[in-house]
């Protein structure tokens, strides 16, 4: 039957309708999907053995549910596909301010409706989109903003006694009934508006200023809460966290797979980069890299979170980087190449919360020490660990095949007084002039990776000067635009460390 054709409380009634609540309604369609095996939260991944069996057994049981994580952990997101598991259509009763169900109907205004019209009453059809209410919790929230109260111009207007219940100004929560309504940041509400959601959660329904009013709603109620909030700016009011049947503790990735295919999912890139800029599957994960890097960090607050939308940010600025790069050249094509990477500092240091010893370290240069642990964690994916290789040397006892450094050619250029520079805005021609000039460098990645075309095998030339750097087997320096690559002994010879080679300093980092 064609829902549009039914307009009035008559034809409700004769199309066999039965009014359900909207915990009966979500639970009847989530059964539906998981007996036909659909995906329950498109587009939500690493939560498949976590929070999504978590939050479809809360959702079974009818329960309010609390997202319990840190930032950037998809939580309001996943309250906004709950909407998915709505019917698509319910009725209301045309002009209801809270959605009234035509068949059992609980504000004043419907009922007086229903009296006055019987089944002539006009119907309503609400689409589910619009079954769905969110307030970010802030200390300014007031009782007036979610549930209601006297509105004294309505009272003039309609020259009605503030007794008269037609005087109420209803709240975002009235106004979400039968829908889902979501309190993002729950402990930023203060205390005394935290205890008004008691009866609401516990009988449902509303009290407004002196009326003696029982108005029975019918809300999904889903909280979201950072675990850390209950001691820096607030708490969640014991009776109200006890009324909240399930608790649901989310998470960031546990992997750098599952990391990857976020970023790749939600990261904004326009059709002409995509055309323009390649991005290598090595300079991916070393921007994945930097937010696992940031997360175990001593500089970086662990109780703030470090957001994904760090890296999906990061992975953005690494391509416009490329492509400014290759517009300033006037090149139709170029790669994301690891010196790139400096272009997406600004996108690490807007979304990391630093401890006292990081503030004083500054924001930039612990931006720079994340990249740069990022690339000593990855290169030993790719090549062998230099730190094993100083380890087998100094013990004087290795074979000669395990004595065998493969990155002695490359370190002897260095030690011999020679140096790069690699300008962050030159062209691709010019940089493979440069790296080039390192004697054994691309012999080294052939070694390695000899099916690589020439393209890659010049960003794996690259990402080992970087890697070596990090290991301190030879000078970095990332000097306004451009990166300087020269011997560990002429940066150090205000030490007094004058005679030695790269290979007599152990790494410290």
């Amino acid at each position: 039957m064609d829902i549009k054709k039914i307009n009035t409380l008559g034809a409700l009634k004769k199309s066999g309708y039965q009014p359900k609540s909207i915990k009966e309604e979500i639970r009847i369609n989530l059964i539906k999907r998981l007996e036909e095996k659909q995906t329950t939260f498109p587009g939500i991944l690493g939560y498949d053995d976590s929070v999504i069996p978590d939050t479809e057994r809360a959702l079974l049981s009818k329960h309010n549910i609390l997202f319990l994580g840190l930032r950037g952990q998809a939580k309001t997101r996943m309250a906004r596909q709950m909407t998915e598991l709505l019917d698509e259509w319910i009725p209301t009763v045309s002009g209801s301010e809270i959605n009234d169900d035509p068949l059992a109907p609980v504000s004043k205004y419907a009922i007086d409706q229903i009296a006055a019209h019987g089944d002539e009453t006009p119907v309503h059809w609400m689409h589910r989109s619009e079954r769905y209410g969110e307030k970010l919790a802030t200390p300014d929230v007031s009782v007036a903003d979610l549930i209601g109260d006297i509105d004294p111009i309505k009272a003039a207007n309609l020259r009605l006694s503030f007794a008269d219940e037609r005087v109420i100004h209803y709240g975002i929560i009235p106004k979400s009934n039968r829908g889902i309504f979501v309190i993002n940041e729950i402990p930023d509400l203060q205390a005394r508006i935290q205890v008004a959601l008691f009866n609401i959660l516990e009988e449902g329904d509303i009290q407004i200023r002196g009326f003696k009013l029982r108005m029975p709603l019918d809300i999904l109620f889903v909280f979201t809460a950072n675990p850390e909030d209950y001691t820096n700016r607030g708490s969640i009011v014991t009776p109200l966290k006890d009324r909240i049947e399930s608790q649901i503790l989310t998470h960031y990735p546990k992997t750098l797979e599952t990391s990857l295919s976020i970023t790749e999912q939600e990261a904004d890139i326009h059709e002409q980069q995509k055309e323009k800029v390649k991005v290598s599957d090595l300079v991916k994960r070393l921007i994945e890299q930097v937010a696992f890097e940031a997360r175990n960090n001593e500089y970086v607050d662990k109780k703030s979170g470090v957001s994904a939308r760090l890296t999906i940010a990061a992975y953005e600025n690494a391509v416009s980087t490329a492509e400014r790069r290759a517009i300033l050249n006037k090149e139709k094509h170029t790669q994301v190449w690891i010196s790139d990477l400096v272009g997406i500092i600004p996108s690490i240091t807007g979304k990391i919360e630093l401890v006292y010893e990081g503030e004083q370290e500054g924001p930039f240069q612990v931006a720079m020490n994340l990249l740069d642990k990022a690339i000593r964690s990855q290169f030993v994916l790719y090549f062998p660990n230099p730190d094993t290789v100083k380890k087998r040397r100094n013990t004087g006892k290795e074979s000669a095949k395990e004595a065998e450094n493969p990155f002695k050619a490359v370190t002897r250029w260095f030690d011999n007084g020679n140096n790069i520079e690699v300008l962050l805005s030159v062209s691709d021609k010019t940089r493979l002039i440069e790296l080039y000039k390192v004697d054994g460098l691309h012999a080294l990645v052939k070694k390695f990776f000899p099916q690589t075309n020439d393209l890659e095998a010049a960003l794996l030339m690259e990402f080992v000067l970087h890697g070596l750097a990090s290991y301190s087997m030879i000078s970095k320096k990332v000097i306004e635009n451009k990166i300087e690559f020269k011997d560990l002994i002429g940066s150090m010879v205000n030490l007094g460390t004058s005679g030695l080679t790269s290979d007599d300093f152990e790494d410290e980092s």
